[in-house]
């Protein structure tokens, strides 16, 4: 059974690599034998990040993600990829009566356009692979709308722009997936929940967030290995078009 989850010889990609939830993708991916390109706009933080995971196999690939012509030249020189991570996201966090098109337009950019450039540009590497998993990084504010009761303040709460642009994300998962599923390629979504950062939260926001869901606690960022792996791995070869939610049952209620 244990071998369904293992990657072995297998090439992974991860957008946004060095990022909160990405450092414990990454490590999942490379714990289970996949050689794993780590991307990311930050060239340093992206090396940096690349000398803590010495004994695995790794290796940078400083971008942008919504620069599509750097993306499709990239990809065009993969011979072939097994699992596609589309994680990166850019945004600014602006309240509401601050918020302006672009901001709408950055965001949508980075998580829904550069996630259908990046899948298009990997196609014939991902079917060369003959067992090709896309997932797509979503978030629980693409299904449900946040409480804005539990923030310190309106201009605190998640913005605007994020949840529509992870909702779209959601729907381009289930087009992709029916787009691909004939050439044996998987596009599946992680929906995570509360995975806030500890030392960026105060105590009393963290107990808020926990209160929402239902087993009482946020996540912390090792708990979206598990589903990573699966989705990316043997072991779910026939889901394809789904969203699994890991948000500790916040989006259930």
């Amino acid at each position: 059974m244990s071998e369904l989850f293992r990657l072995d010889g297998r090439v992974a990609f991860v957008s946004g690599a060095a990022g909160h939830l990405g450092r414990a993708m990454t490590r999942v991916l490379c714990e289970a034998g996949a050689h794993v390109i780590l991307n990311g706009r930050d060239r340093d933080r992206l090396k940096a990040f690349a000398s803590e995971m010495s004994g695995f196999s790794v290796e940078c690939a400083a971008f942008d993600m919504t620069d599509i012509a750097r993306v499709r030249e990239f990809f065009a020189g993969r011979e072939r990829l097994d699992v596609l991570v589309n994680n990166a996201v850019s945004m600014s966090v602006k309240p509401f009566a601050a918020l302006e098109p672009s901001d709408f337009e950055q965001t949508y950019a980075s998580a829904v356009t550069a996630a259908f450039e990046a899948v298009r540009a990997a196609r014939p590497a991902l079917k060369a692979s003959g067992r090709g998993s896309v997932v797509n990084i979503a978030s629980m504010y693409g299904a449900v709308s946040p409480d804005a009761r539990i923030y310190a303040s309106p201009d605190r709460q998640s913005p605007f722009h994020y949840g529509p642009a992870k909702a779209a994300l959601l729907q381009l998962t289930r087009h992709l997936a029916a787009e691909l599923g004939p050439e044996g390629i998987r596009v599946n979504a992680l929906v995570p929940g509360p995975f806030p950062r500890r030392e960026a939260v105060s105590s009393d926001f963290a107990a808020r967030l926990a209160s929402k869901t239902m087993l009482g606690r946020t996540g912390t960022a090792d708990e979206i290995g598990g589903p990573l792996l699966f989705l990316a791995s043997g072991a779910s070869s026939y889901v394809t078009g789904a969203a699994l939610a890991v948000d500790g049952g916040w989006t259930a209620w």
